[in-house]
């Protein structure tokens, strides 16, 4: 079934997203039988060179084998041509902020405060207060054990696991869940959608560090991740479960931290009670999501100085606590109070983890929100400034309680001197909102990388600073996470269980962050198999105690986040498992090079001037859609130019590296294939009249160096007839502005001969070129022709063909496959952005092509 539909009304189509690509391409239900034993990575690319109209000589494709010893030689500087917005933003190829001078460091460092450590900064709100709940204080002791486990859970999970192994896992600058999963994706072929290229491996930014030959660990695990489907499986449910409770922790933060600070009400002003702090909580929290649009950087200049008196109050606070009270609570260095802790209160000392674990809370937004600044400024500002003033906060609240057991209910607004109450409550205010952001902008980063990586559906997504291009704003995801976060606040009413479910998703991300890392430091780094373990380990069996504590108390209402990120996590996976099963079927569908060679240079219609570019997904070999265009349009265009966007797991692509051209079937044909490899950072923002110059500038440039090389090879052939093996034409990736990148791979490469003819009858079939240009001159005069061929179908127009493709269980499907792809699948995709938003085109120029295939 299908249908065409010639646009001809709605938006502008000038919004900006960073979803058009991967997924959006479409299946079909071709009318053809296709052959079975036809894999994707077989070559189904020909050049005109090695066309025999007898003989069918093939030629390589774009992904030849990876044991050809591949050469690469660049020339001139280019520019980017197919992501214009790009040359309006510094920093395209690499993290920009590694290289400022000290006085914008220091700048950073002010915005970090303002971004990165609002979460973990505001722990002191509530961190005793949800503890001491849990296990009331009966002597000193207890408050010394409780200061001692909160002084060691900061050392060992944000200063030594974060600060000093897990930001040196990210990857060229970015960080989360997903750039941990797309590092590893990039040394070992894990992901499940079968899409990667040989020449993938070629990008500049996979070549951090590759498992050395003499290092047998590595490899062996790389063939071991490469080789099981399970293990494929069980790290992608990983990495989408650590995704959820980053959503889950996205709802929490907020609802936790606003409710601390406006809690103070409580203790400043007797009348205030606890429904009424949730009413002004609600109000804080619809303005603090209002306001989220404006963008980390403009946001993190304002409020970093704000946060920056938090902290000199925390410092400021504790140090007045430890004179006036008792300053013998730094006797809680000592861990040895630790296990007096729990022998004094047991199963209360276990109950009281969960409220401990609260004061690492923020140590994965160091880690996700890493994007937005660079590793030296988030190590240097949590070291010097953050953890200091955090120790001496919590070392004067023990202080306080030390002659205060009662007021353990709110210690920390309890602790603070009346003098100063009013002025400290409306920082704390300001701090929880600034800490409620830290990890809603780690959340907008993890998203957009799994959009990219095909993970969940296509959102609009908005760029809210021109110089830092990992500044971003999603605003679907931000009014959703507000109507959920105002759902749990009002469903709980209290910090305790908001807490607890805070805990949770804390937890849920640590655990998954030390996995994956655990794997980057035996597969990439490479490092000593004792301090891989030692790293494990103790992470594993930090996090696992503290966890088993708060799912202890998971029926207290908790269970709601728990809900929350289940249903983001199905939304993750059956967006991936409908991806993956569309594109699998593409790949099975797609039409063979013998119907195209049968239907002649016409393809068997009529042959209209114009171009036309057609969006598809495959990277290689023709797409059905293609051939529904053929039968359903009553023309083609004289010219057609297959673009697949494509999304590899680096952070950006060097815009030198950006695309790849190659020429499907012979020159007659005029049928051409454009891979744009875009990283899952790389803004994509294009204007139709720029883009459709460039590309046809690059076309017209590749068409060029392809004769070069025809020419070379013609001569080459005249001058050594017997030298089969060196007959030798570099494949070339063509750079926008003209750059060459020439592939020393053999152009005339063996290849399966169906006809079982020998080697020699083939060399003579690919040499003698059919009608095919045999001089220099006869080269000449075939580009002249052919660059005039192009400039006229350019100067007819250019016509947009986008394909949009629904799939369907087959009937005799089990029940749960229909339930996934003819529902849940099915609705995704109807509420997901289409590609065509990214493009600024007219929609007289579009013209679409639905169709449903069965699965």
């Amino acid at each position: 079934m299908f249908h065409v539909e010639e646009e001809s009304s709605g938006g502008d189509g000038s919004e900006i997203d960073e979803e058009f690509g991967g997924d959006d391409s479409t299946t079909s239900l071709s009318r053809w039988v296709f052959d079975e034993k036809d894999d994707y990575e077989v070559n189904e690319d020909y050049d005109d060179e090695g066309y025999d109209e007898h003989n069918h000589a093939e030629m390589d494709s774009d992904e030849e084998d990876d044991n050809v010893e591949q050469r690469l030689i660049r020339t001139s500087p280019a520019v980017d041509s197919f992501d214009v917005d790009a040359l309006e933003i510094p920093g395209t190829q690499k993290n920009e902020i590694e290289d400022t001078g000290i006085g914008k460091k220091l700048i950073l460092a002010l915005q970090t405060l303002g971004v990165v450590f609002g979460d973990i900064g505001t722990s002191p709100l509530y961190t005793f207060t949800v503890m001491f709940r849990r296990s009331p204080i009966n002597d000193k002791d207890d408050i010394l054990g409780a200061l001692s486990l909160v002084i060691y859970t900061l050392i060992l999970i944000p200063l030594v696991k974060y600060v000093h192994f897990v930001l040196w896992a990210n990857d060229d600058g970015e960080g989360g869940t997903f750039a941990l999963y797309s590092l590893i994706c990039r040394h070992a072929n894990v992901s499940l959608i079968p899409n990667q290229l040989p020449s993938d491996a070629r990008i500049s930014g996979f070549g951090l560090k590759v498992p050395s030959p003499e290092l047998e660990r590595s490899l062996i695990i790389k063939e071991r991740l490469e080789a099981s489907m399970a293990l494929k499986k069980l790290l992608l449910i990983l990495v989408l479960a650590g995704t959820a409770m980053v959503i889950a922790d996205a709802v929490v933060t907020p609802a936790m931290s606003v409710m601390s600070a406006i809690g103070g009400l409580k203790v400043g002003v007797g009348v205030i009670e606890q429904d009424q702090v949730v009413v002004i909580s609600i109000s804080f929290l619809v303005i603090l999501f209002s306001v989220q649009k404006y963008g980390t950087s403009k946001l993190g200049l304002v409020l970093g100085p704000a946060l920056l008196l938090w902290f000199f109050c925390l410092a400021g606070i504790g140090i007045y606590n430890l004179v006036k009270y008792d300053s013998s609570v730094f006797k809680a260095f000592n861990p040895a109070y630790i296990y007096f802790f729990f022998k004094r209160n047991s199963v209360n000392a276990w109950y009281a983890l969960g409220g401990c674990v609260l004061c690492a809370t923020g140590s994965e937004a160091m880690f996700a929100d890493l994007s937005y600044f660079s590793v030296h400024s988030v190590q240097l500002t949590f070291t010097l400034l953050v953890l200091p003033c955090l120790l001496l906060g919590y070392l004067g609240q023990a202080a306080y309680l030390s002659e205060n057991f009662s007021d353990a209910g709110d210690a920390f607004f309890s602790s603070v001197p009346s003098s100063l109450f009013w002025p400290v409550f409306l920082i704390s205010n300001i701090a929880a909102l600034i800490a409620s952001r830290a990890m809603t902008t780690a959340t907008f980063t993890c998203i957009k990388q799994s959009i990219a990586l095909g993970c969940f559906p296509r959102l609009k997504i908005i760029h809210t600073s021109k110089k830092f291009i990992g500044q971003i704003y999603i605003p679907v995801l931000n009014w959703s996470l507000l109507v959920v976060c105002l759902i749990v606040v009002c469903s709980t009413s209290n910090i305790f269980a908001i807490g607890n479910a805070y805990g949770i998703a804390e937890l849920g991300i640590m655990m998954t962050t030390t996995i994956l890392v655990t794997l980057i430091m035996l597969l990439i780094w490479q490092t000593n198999i004792i301090v891989v373990s030692m790293f494990a380990f103790v992470s594993l069996v930090v996090e696992l105690i503290f966890f088993s504590s708060v799912c202890a108390s998971v029926a207290d209402g908790s269970w709601i986040i728990l809900v929350f990120a289940t249903i983001m996590f199905l939304i993750m996976f059956v967006w991936n498992y409908g991806s993956k099963l569309k594109y699998e079927t593409e790949v099975q569908k797609k039409l063979p090079m013998d119907l195209l060679r049968e239907l002649g240079s016409n393809l068997g219609t009529i042959r209209a001037p114009g171009i036309g570019l057609l969006y598809n997904e495959l990277a290689k070999g023709v797409p059905a859609i293609f051939g529904h265009f053929l039968t359903t349009l009553p023309a083609i265009h004289s010219m057609v130019i297959f673009v697949c966007i494509k999304y590899v797991p680096v952070p950006t692509v060097p815009q030198t590296e950006r695309f790849l051209f190659r020429r499907v079937c012979p020159r007659s044909y005029h049928l051409f294939r454009c891979v744009a490899r875009y990283g899952y950072r790389d803004v994509r923002k294009e204007n139709h009249q720029a883009f459709e110059q460039i590309l046809i500038e690059s076309l017209e440039k590749f068409i060029r160096k392809e004769a070069q090389e025809r020419a070379l090879e013609s001569d080459g052939d005249h001058n050594d007839t017997d030298s089969e093996d060196d007959t030798t034409l570099s494949r070339v990736l063509i750079a926008p502005n003209g750059s060459v990148y020439s592939l020393g791979v053999p152009l005339l490469a063996e290849h399966m001969d169906l006809s079982n003819k020998r080697p020699m009858e083939r060399r003579k079939a690919s040499i003698d070129f059919g009608a095919g240009p045999s001089t220099v001159l006869d080269v000449e005069q075939s580009l002249e022709k052919e660059l005039s061929f192009i400039h006229k179908a350019k100067e007819s127009g250019v016509v947009y063909l986008l394909g949009h493709g629904d799939i369907r269980a087959t009937k005799d499907s089990w029940f749960l496959k229909k339930l996934v792809i003819n529902y849940m699948y099915a609705f995704l995709r109807k509420n997901s952005r289409r590609g065509i938003t990214n493009l600024s085109v007219p929609h007289s120029h579009l013209m679409q092509v639905g169709m449903t295939y069965m699965v």
